[in-house]
Order: structure tokens, then sequence, then C-alpha cells
């Protein structure tokens, strides 16, 4: 089996093209249901997340990273957030964790260790925020908080989050 690497795909992205496969996914650039889902990067939830939602190409702002964890309410998600209610009409945020995630338990110090073996030199001191979670529903309540306590984030913004099952893609509320 060959191994797939940034060649291949843009050879593949060619063909894609080519054959104008991209068609069946022309969208507007604003999210048709109005909103804006924080989720994981997990590659389990690349089909289940819209599929289990009923979210098609276009109706919401998906914004992932690792563990649909909002950890610096200055960072790239959070702004991400706001770009999507302030200039493309989000109404709703999501934040989805996920059942058997990754990040879980995730240890900074065992990362540090990982980046130093690989040659990395940089001041690795200060890396707690590269570290994951111990609890999936705090996790989820944390990253909730952060976004409805935003100095810029408008008071009549729903923000709610829920734990998806990774398997079955049921969601549950974490209150």
């Amino acid at each position: 089996m060959k191994i797939p690497t940034i060649d291949n795909t843009i050879e593949f992205n060619k063909q894609f093209v080519a054959e104008k496969r991209y068609e069946p996914f022309a969208a507007k650039r604003s999210a048709e249901k109005k909103i804006a889902i924080v989720a994981c990067m997990d590659t389990r939830l690349v089909e289940l997340l819209p599929a289990a939602l009923g979210i098609e190409n276009g109706q919401a702002k998906l914004i992932k990273n690792a563990g649909a964890m909002i950890t610096h309410p200055d960072g790239s998600v959070m702004r991400s957030i706001l770009v999507s209610i302030y200039a493309l009409g989000v109404c709703e945020v999501m934040i989805i964790g996920h059942t058997d995630c990754g990040m879980r338990g995730m240890n900074a110090s065992v990362l540090q260790k990982k980046m130093s073996d690989r040659g990395v030199t940089a001041d690795l001191a200060d890396m707690e925020w590269l570290c994951g979670f111990a609890d999936d529903d705090d996790s989820v309540r944390n990253s909730v908080s952060i976004v409805k306590n935003h100095p810029m984030m408008p008071a009549d913004i729903p923000v709610r989050g829920f734990m998806m099952d990774v398997v079955t893609g049921e969601l549950r509320e974490i209150k």
C-alpha cells in the first residue's frame, strides 16, 4: 500500500478539478443554518459529525481543533467564532466534544519529550497550553464558559455544549 503524501494529494486535486468533481459542493460563504460548531479534529468525525447533525456543505461554520478545546480567550478558535458571528451572520454556537478523545489525559510533558527527541531546541518550559483534559464534560463546560464570558461575545447568542458518541453520533447536552 502506497502511503499518501502531499504530492499524491496534489495529483488527486488536479484530477478532481479537471473532472469538475467540485460542482456538488457549491455553497454560499455564509452558513445557511446560522450555526458555528467547534468540534474535534478526530478523523472519525469527518463524515460522522455532519451526518449525525443533518448538516450539509455550506450550512454551518465548522471550526475544528484538537479536543474541541478553547484554551485561550484570544486564540484562533475564539477569533473564528467572533468572525462567524459578526462577519458571517452566525446566531448560535455549539461546542461538541466526543467520547474516546485522544486529548483526554494528554500530558504536555510527554509531548515535550517527543519534541526534544525530534531535535526541537526551543524553550519547552511553558507548554501547558499543549495539555489535554481529565474529564470530557468539564472540558466542554470550560470551552462553553470561555465563549459565553468573552467580552466581545454578544449576550443574545446561545452557546451550548454537547458530547457526541464517536460510534453512534448520538449527542448528549452538557449542562
